[in-house]
């Protein structure tokens, strides 16, 4: 018999991933230059020659076997020494590699950090607007994901919400900062208030309350802008990275789980990584690209073409009189749609080939997400198909 949970699922595919099938198929009609799709968070810059150098030296000059072969079942002790010397170069911590587990992107970093900290039933609390695959990364470990309301004004944290929220089942809350799909960075005065109040609720409740923070966009961040290591703010922080947007690699499936040091039992979670690992299959992830990502670590793509774009979009959607809240960093910018059903705003932007993704899936009904990881010539283009459909219909 099939499992009822995923069959449902079927019917509840993913609207960005819809979207970005729609744009595919539209740009074998017209031309896909012809089609402004602003749907799949993809990166669209160059993967650093230094990553690819790296890649062409391990298959000329490492044993075959020993290059190909399995890792660790808590993976490959030089790579984790790599990352923790790297972080605490970066950002004045003291990890050790016992703190470090390599897995196949954020995704599977979430994975194996949920099930370190709860169990069927338990909570785990996010802010609105949210990445919406944290439903079926929570749901399915058997967690219950809870979401709190957005804050509509800056899109940081509505605390008065997250307090009514917050109960002695939440076993942890999980944020993404840089955020998918605003833009925004969380701030200090944010960061250190969230810390406050996990403190008093762990206590209250008599339980440690986690934070899982999911940084894949944390070398994305716009000039100007501070963007905090969210680790240094609360012990109690579980870090999941994905080097897919740092490298543009997210095919390679590469990250990382970075238990703080001072977390309690710190060690043993990542032991238990190990663990989790020949439950869900996340086991081992591939032992080339490890080795890869452990020489390139304190480099990345050239990242400034998101800023561009950015600025381009960003001044276009305030001369038409949209209401956006300017990212501090990432390639999504999430404005107010200028009518209440952001579904319909985005069906009537197709018939302009102009791909905007609808705000409800990311738990903000009436916004849309544009993510520019696109072309700065093709922005370009873009733009004047934007003014047109908006002053056509909403002018």
């Amino acid at each position: 018999m099939l499992v009822e949970t995923y069959r449902k699922m079927l019917s509840g595919k993913s609207v960005i991933r819809e979207l970005s099938e729609f744009a595919t198929a539209r740009g074998k009609e017209i031309g896909y230059e012809n089609v402004f799709d602003y749907s799949l968070g993809n990166p669209s810059v160059p993967v650093p020659q230094a990553y690819t150098d790296e890649m062409i030296s391990l298959l000329k000059e490492m044993d075959p076997n020993e290059l190909h072969g399995y890792s660790p079942s808590l993976t490959l002790p030089e790579v984790r020494k790599a990352v923790a010397e790297s972080l605490n170069c970066r950002f004045g911590m003291d990890y050790g590699p016992e703190h470090i587990f390599m897995t196949s992107g954020a995704a599977g970093a979430i994975a194996h950090a949920v099930r370190l900290i709860s169990q069927a039933g338990d909570e785990v609390l996010t802010f609105a607007p949210f990445f919406p695959e944290y439903h079926p990364y929570i749901n399915l470990s058997g967690a219950v994901l809870k979401v709190v309301p957005p804050d509509y004004k800056a899109f940081q944290i509505d605390f008065d919400s997250f307090e009514e929220m917050i109960n002695e089942k939440t076993a942890a809350v999980l944020i993404n900062s840089p955020n998918n799909p605003s833009g925004v960075v969380y701030s200090k005065e944010t960061l250190t208030k969230l810390a406050e109040v996990l403190k008093d609720k762990s206590e209250k409740y008599g339980h440690i309350i986690y934070l899982i923070s999911d940084e894949p966009y944390r070398e994305i961040v716009f000039d100007g802008v501070d963007a905090p290591f969210v680790s240094k703010f609360y012990d109690n922080t579980i870090m999941c990275y994905s080097f897919s947007k740092s490298l543009s690699i997210p095919g390679d499936r590469i990250g990382y789980v970075a238990v703080n040091p001072k977390c309690a039992d710190a060690e043993t979670l990542i032991q238990m990584c190990g663990q989790i690992s020949r439950g869900i299959g996340h086991n081992c992830p591939s032992a080339i690209i490890q080795r890869a990502v452990a020489k390139c670590l304190d480099i990345t793509a050239d990242l400034s073409i998101y800023e561009k774009n950015m600025n381009l979009i960003y001044d276009t959607l305030v001369g038409l009189d949209i209401e956006t809240v300017r990212p501090g960093g990432t390639f999504y910018i999430f404005p107010k749609a200028p009518e209440e059903d952001a579904k319909e705003f985005s069906k009537k932007a197709l018939t302009y080939d102009l791909i905007l993704v609808p705000g409800d899936s990311f738990g903000a009904p009436g916004y849309f997400r544009m993510a520019y990881c696109v072309q700065t010539e093709k922005v370009k283009r873009s733009l004047p198909v934007l003014e047109r459909f908006i002053k056509d219909n909403y002018r």
